[in-house]
C-alpha cells in the first residue's frame, strides 16, 4: 500500500515532500500506477470525506434502484418518457460507481494509489457514461418535444422500436467516445510525476503530466466530443424553445402546470450537468491543486446521480404514486421485486 504524503499547501501542491518523494515515485514507477491526492492529507478529514461519500453513494444507489424498479414493474410507467428515465438511472448508477467507491476505499485505507489498469478502466467508463448521459438527456428532451408539440404523431414517432434504437445509439456513442479518449490519453508519454490532484483519474489533470506538445491528439478528440456535446445542447435548447412556446399558449393553468412538472426537472438536470462539466473541462488547466477543481468535479460526478431520482420523482405524481405503492406494506418482498425488475429490464 502506498500512503499519500504530499502537502496540500499552495506552496508545495505540485511536488512531493522531501524523502517520501523518492520512495513514492520509485514505487509508482515500478508499478506504472498513479497517486490520487484526493481532498486532504489530514487523517480525520479523510475519514469524514469517506463517510460523506458513503452516505451520498448509498442515497444514489437507493434512489436510482427505486426508479429502475418502479419504471420496470409498474404498468402505468411504460411510456417512452419513463423508459428513457430508467436508462438514465442505470447510467447514473454506473457513473457514480466508477469514481466514488474507489475514493472511499482510498480515504479509509489512507492510500491514494491506483494501478494503471484501474486508471484506464476508470477513464474509459467515466467518459463513456458521461457521454451517454449527455446523449440520453438529448433524447429525453426530444421525447418531450414530440409529446407536447406533436401529440397526434407521438405514438407513431416514439414507437417501441424507435425507443430501443435510440437507447442503443446512446450506449454505443458513449462507448465510442470513451474508447477514443482512453486510447489517445494513455498513448501520451508522461514526463511529470505520476501524481493526480483529484479523487479519480481525471483527464485534464492527467494531461498536466504529459510531455510538452505531446497531447495534440487528445485535444483533437476533446474538440470532437465537445462539438458533439454542443450539438446536443443546441438540440435541447431548440426543443425547449418549441415546448415553452406551445405551453405558454395553453389556456388552462392546470395544463401548463402539468407540462412544467414533467419538463422543468429535466431542464434543471441538463443545465446543472452540462454547465458544471463544461466549466471544468473547458477552462484552462492550473498548475497547482485547487479547491475549485475538486468542488466542480463533485458537482458533475456525484451530485447529479444523487439528485436525479429526487428531482424526477418530486414533481411527478405518477412516479410518487408508484414509489408509494412499492414502499407500502404488503407489497412484494424487496428481493423478489429487484429480481423481477432485472429480468424485465
Amino acid at each position: 500500500m502506498i500512503s499519500r504524503s504530499v502537502s496540500s499547501s499552495p506552496a508545495s501542491s505540485s511536488v512531493l515532500t522531501a524523502r517520501s518523494l523518492d520512495v513514492t515515485m520509485v514505487n509508482l514507477t515500478s508499478m506504472s500506477g498513479f497517486l490520487l491526492m484526493g481532498f486532504s492529507e489530514n487523517r480525520k478529514l479523510q475519514i469524514l470525506y469517506a463517510l460523506l461519500f458513503l452516505v451520498t453513494y448509498l442515497m444514489a444507489l437507493t434512489g436510482n434502484l427505486l426508479i429502475i424498479t418502479v419504471t420496470t414493474l409498474d404498468h402505468r410507467l411504460q411510456s417512452p418518457m419513463y423508459y428513457f428515465l430508467k436508462h438514465l438511472s442505470v447510467l447514473d448508477l454506473c457513473f457514480i460507481s466508477v469514481t466514488v467507491p474507489q475514493s472511499i476505499a482510498n480515504s479509509l485505507t489512507n492510500s491514494g494509489y491506483i494501478s494503471l489498469g484501474q486508471c484506464i478502466l476508470q477513464v474509459f467508463f467515466f467518459i463513456a457514461l458521461a457521454s451517454s448521459e449527455v446523449a440520453i438527456l438529448t433524447v429525453m428532451s426530444y421525447d418531450r418535444y414530440v409529446a407536447i408539440c406533436r401529440p397526434l404523431q407521438y405514438e407513431t414517432i416514439m414507437d417501441p422500436c424507435t425507443c430501443r434504437h435510440a437507447v442503443a445509439a446512446v450506449w454505443l456513442a458513449g462507448g465510442f467516445s470513451g474508447l477514443m479518449h482512453t486510447a489517445v490519453n494513455f498513448s501520451i508519454p508522461l514526463c511529470g510525476e505520476r501524481v493526480i490532484y483529484q479523487f479519480f483519474c481525471d483527464i485534464p489533470q492527467m494531461l498536466k503530466l504529459a510531455c510538452s506538445h505531446e497531447f495534440v491528439n487528445e485535444i483533437a478528440v476533446a474538440a470532437f466530443t465537445t462539438s458533439a456535446a454542443f450539438i446536443c445542447l443546441v438540440s435541447i435548447v431548440l426543443s425547449y424553445v418549441h415546448i415553452f412556446s406551445v405551453v405558454l399558449r395553453i389556456p388552462s393553468a392546470e395544463g401548463r402546470t402539468k407540462v412544467f412538472a414533467t419538463c422543468l426537472p429535466h431542464l434543471f438536470v441538463v443545465t446543472f450537468f452540462l454547465s458544471t462539466a463544461g466549466f471544468e473541462f473547458l477552462r484552462p488547466p492550473s498548475d497547482s491543486q485547487s479547491a475549485m477543481d475538486l468542488m466542480f468535479s463533485i458537482f458533475y460526478t456525484v451530485i447529479p446521480p444523487t439528485l436525479n431520482p429526487v428531482i424526477y420523482s418530486l414533481r411527478n405524481e405518477a412516479m410518487k404514486a408508484a414509489l408509494r405503492k412499492v414502499l407500502s406494506k404488503g407489497e412484494v418482498s424487496p428481493r423478489k421485486m429487484y429480481l423481477k425488475a432485472i429480468f424485465k429490464f
